[in-house]
This record gives structure tokens, C-alpha cells and sequence, in this order.
């Protein structure tokens, strides 16, 4: 059984072309960002669509090539991963954060809409 104590599954479509970066002869990952949107009726009765972006990193070698060649911006696809969270300083040493899915599984399901 797959470990339920971080897990995260997502379905959404991409808000931009993936971003490849490539580490000596045999290293490559990909980071790229999806949408997901519920909708929902507020308190008036009113249709709300509420969308979240999430940002992705892919390491394994096999779906950044699957990625690299078949998704494109506004790709519908099916992840699932962990959460991970990370800090830096940046250039005037202020301290960054981010939280990203680490994707171990991933589906593709519709192209990019023409």
C-alpha cells in the first residue's frame, strides 16, 4: 500500500509551457504548474468558479521525458505525489518559501484546447 501519510492527487490543466532543466549527461527535471477550479453557489445563490494553482516538479527521468514531448500549456492531466515544502534566501536576503507537489505518478488525459 502506498504511504497515505503525505499524498496528494490532482486534476487540472496546465497554466504554461513545462519548464525542462537538464543536470550533466543523465539528469533532468521538469517543473510546471496546474490549475484546479470548483464551482460553487454562494450565499446569494450566485454560481462561484474558484481556482488554485499548484506548482509541480517532476524527477523522475521517465515523466519528464513523457512531459518534455506530449504536455503543453493548457494540457489536461491526473498527478499524484507529496507535498513539499522548501525556503531560500534570495538575492537581498530575504527568506522565500514554496510549497510544490513532488509528482510520482502522473496521467495524461486531453491536449492542449486549440
Amino acid at each position: 500500500m502506498n504511504s497515505l501519510n503525505n499524498r496528494v492527487q490532482l486534476l487540472g490543466r496546465l497554466g504554461a509551457e513545462p519548464e525542462i532543466k537538464s543536470f550533466g549527461k543523465d539528469k533532468k527535471m521538469a517543473r510546471l504548474s496546474i490549475a484546479t477550479s470548483d464551482k460553487y453557489k454562494d450565499a446569494k445563490g450566485e454560481i462561484v468558479e474558484d481556482t488554485q494553482w499548484h506548482n509541480l516538479v517532476i524527477w523522475n527521468i521517465g515523466l519528464v521525458g513523457i512531459t518534455e514531448k506530449f504536455l503543453k500549456k493548457g494540457s489536461q492531466v491526473i498527478v499524484e505525489g507529496k507535498l513539499s515544502h522548501r525556503q531560500w534566501e534570495n538575492d537581498e536576503g530575504k527568506k522565500q518559501y514554496i510549497t510544490e507537489i513532488t509528482v510520482n505518478e502522473m496521467q495524461m488525459l486531453a491536449p492542449a484546447k486549440a
